[in-house]
């Protein structure tokens, strides 16, 4: 008995052997190396998805991450074998990695499983860690669908002049009515308050960096809807359950790092497009933006992938919930409902008294949006607005019967419809006594002339806009215009409605001045003003500006003239297909080379297709006349 206790206790105290209880981390780290280098791991898309590679120019790979704690390489940006070896590693660690501070399996879980996936792990010889916060995080989004979100272009804040888009979490169980309460998946520069002007010119230039983040979809509602007042349209897409976990593992890794914020490329619009690109890799998104990226054009893509797209929905900003309210009532019913905002006493008229109460309920219901719209959009809202809305509420309530269901019709339709960003146009005229052919290329993004459909009405953004004309009697070809950037915004006034019309013009044109005959003008030029709706034929816009402007050229005596005037206009939808707008100016030079202008200028257009206009455009300039028929192509 005695003998076989000594035999037991030292069979149970010796060792098993190292490859039955645990392999040494080295050992099986290399035999994992290994076998992800005989499969190639390190230069499939989807490893290249993950850690966000591209193709350099002159070959080999650089990640568009820029913080150094997404690597677990030192030269991980720029060598994917490399970082998939120090990924391997570091699953074998439970040392605190990433912006997150977590073990590496659980801060890099989509890299995690992935590798997990293609290279079989033994879980007795790689453990698998309880990622507790990723769990939490995971079951309280309770993902049935993802939401594509585009709330349209707002010209007030640079950050928004093309629109925006993110991602809507969709839960189980959630109604179109309750998806406000749903999250988001944003992505956004970290711009301080206070960046004013030198925001625009440090986003060209990459100098913020981009942050991903999880906010509830109300406040973005809050935010572009009722103080923007932005559009919003939103597409739910069409993914299984193994892209939807893939999606959200991915965008946890993702908080993770930063990326450096690029205005036009790498944008809100092209990060969040990388994780539909790892959910599905069939997709090839982010592929399709090379030079640039505008936030329609993503959306254009996205809608065109079959079947991706299951539904579309429509979330109208209250400034286009009390326009077209507006539009549905007769001129005394709309005087009303503001005069209630200033006075409830007026619920007392007869004309209020004599209507039906569903009409009452409809005009008390306009007259709370008008007093909402003012608190959420003034910067310094008057404490009686809250008060006379309170009271406009108490009033309404007491007719004790619903609102009647009212549909929003969009201003602008969704951007999928509209034209594509960027414009070919090639061209012919006269110009005082000579013929010239032209071409024309702009980089994006929208004139106040272009077809509307799928654009904020009445807005206008052009830029790295160049056109080259050839003159056939002198025989002369030349740049004759570029601009750099090119913006109008015409908000109509009405008794509700006071925002400032505005405009500000860099480029240069192609001027008759002097002795010269063809010279090259430097410009700027800048404008406030206002705007008015009118409905005589079809829809008319009259506008008007106090404007400044800047000269330089060599066809002025001192080489530049610097003043100021005004211009006065109208833009007219004829038709449907058919545009027109006239503008005339006066401006006058008192500093540098004492002179003034009279300008105007008339252009027709008529929209053949989607993509395809032409136009015919009159421009005169003090002794300057020029005619010109052109045929533009959005691509």
């Amino acid at each position: 008995m005695l003998v076989f206790l000594l035999a037991f206790l030292t069979c149970l105290l010796a060792p098993f052997p190292s490859n039955v209880l645990r392999a040494d981390p080295g050992v099986y780290l290399t035999q994992l190396i290994e076998q992800a280098q005989e499969k190639k791991l390190a230069e499939q898309r989807e490893w290249h998805l993950l850690l966000h590679y591209r193709k350099g120019i002159l070959g080999g790979y650089e990640s568009e991450q820029d913080d150094p704690g997404f690597f677990l390489s030192s030269n991980g940006k720029t060598d994917p074998s490399s970082e998939l070896a120090a990924t391997l590693a570091q699953f074998f660690s439970v040392e605190l990695v990433g912006r997150s501070r977590q073990p590496a399996q659980c801060a890099f879980i989509a890299r995690y499983h992935w590798l997990k996936e293609q290279l079989q792990f033994d879980p007795t010889r790689l453990p698998a860690l309880s990622c507790e916060r990723f769990d939490r995080w995971y079951e309280d989004f309770e993902v049935q669908s993802i939401s594509l979100i585009f709330p349209s272009a707002f010209l007030n804040n640079p950050a928004s002049m093309f629109g925006h888009t993110l991602f809507r979490v969709d839960q189980k169980g959630q109604t179109e009515q309750t998806r406000i309460l749903a999250y988001t998946i944003n992505y956004a520069a970290d711009v301080p308050p206070d960046a004013g002007l030198a925001y625009p010119i440090r986003g060209i230039f990459g100098s913020y960096k981009g942050y991903f983040s999880t906010i509830p979809y109300y406040l973005k509602v809050q935010q572009y809807r009722d103080i923007e007042n932005r559009d919003i349209w939103e597409y739910r897409l069409n993914l299984t359950g193994n892209q939807l976990r893939r999606f959200l593992m991915h965008a946890w890794e993702l908080g993770n790092a930063y990326f450096d914020y690029f205005f036009f490329k790498e944008n809100c619009s092209y990060h969040i497009l990388a994780l539909l690109d790892y959910a599905n890799p069939d997709l090839h998104l982010t592929d399709e933006f090379i030079g640039w990226t505008v936030p329609a054009d993503t959306i254009r893509l996205v809608v065109s992938k079959p079947s991706l797209v299951s539904d579309i929905t429509y979330r109208p900003s209250r400034s286009t919930v009390i326009k077209r309210k507006r539009e549905s009532l007769p001129a005394e019913e709309r005087d009303l409902a503001h005069r209630i905002t200033e006075d409830l006493s007026e619920v007392a008229s007869p004309i209020y008294t004599r209507l039906a109460p569903p009409k009452q309920a409809f005009v008390l219901d306009l007259a709370s949006d008008y007093l909402r719209y003012r608190l959420e959009t003034s910067d310094s809202p008057k404490p009686e607005w809250k008060e006379r809305n309170r009271t406009v509420l108490t009033t309404r309530s007491q007719l004790r019967i619903p609102s009647e269901e009212f549909t929003v019709r969009p201003f602008a339709k969704q951007p999928e419809l509209g034209h594509k960003t960027s414009r070919a146009v090639i061209g012919g005229g006269w110009r005082n006594n000579d013929t010239f052919e032209e071409a024309t290329f702009r980089g994006g993004y929208h004139d106040l002339l272009d077809p509307e459909v799928g654009y904020t009405p009445d807005a206008q953004i052009e830029m790295a806009s160049i056109t080259v004309r050839h003159y056939n009697r002198a025989g002369q070809t030349r740049v004759e215009r570029a601009t750099l950037l090119n913006l109008l915004s015409l908000s109509p006034i009405d008794s509700v409605f006071h925002a400032p019309s505005w405009k500000l013009n860099i480029g240069m044109n192609t001027i008759r001045h002097h002795d010269c005959q063809l010279c090259s003008n430097g410009l700027f030029n800048a404008g406030i003003g206002g705007a008015k709706e009118l409905r005589l034929l079809n829809r008319e816009v009259l506008f008007a500006f106090a404007e400044t402007e800047v000269n330089i050229s060599k066809a002025y005596h001192e080489l530049h003239r610097v003043g100021g005037g005004g211009t006065v206009g109208m833009l007219a939808d004829l038709t449907e297909r058919w545009k027109l707008m006239a503008t005339g100016s006066y401006l006058k030079f008192p500093l540098g080379d004492k002179s003034d202008d009279f300008r105007w200028y008339v252009s027709s257009r008529f929209t053949l297709a989607q993509n395809w206009t032409v136009r015919l455009e009159y421009n005169h300039r003090d002794r300057d006349n020029d005619v010109l028929f052109s045929v533009q192509a959005f691509f």
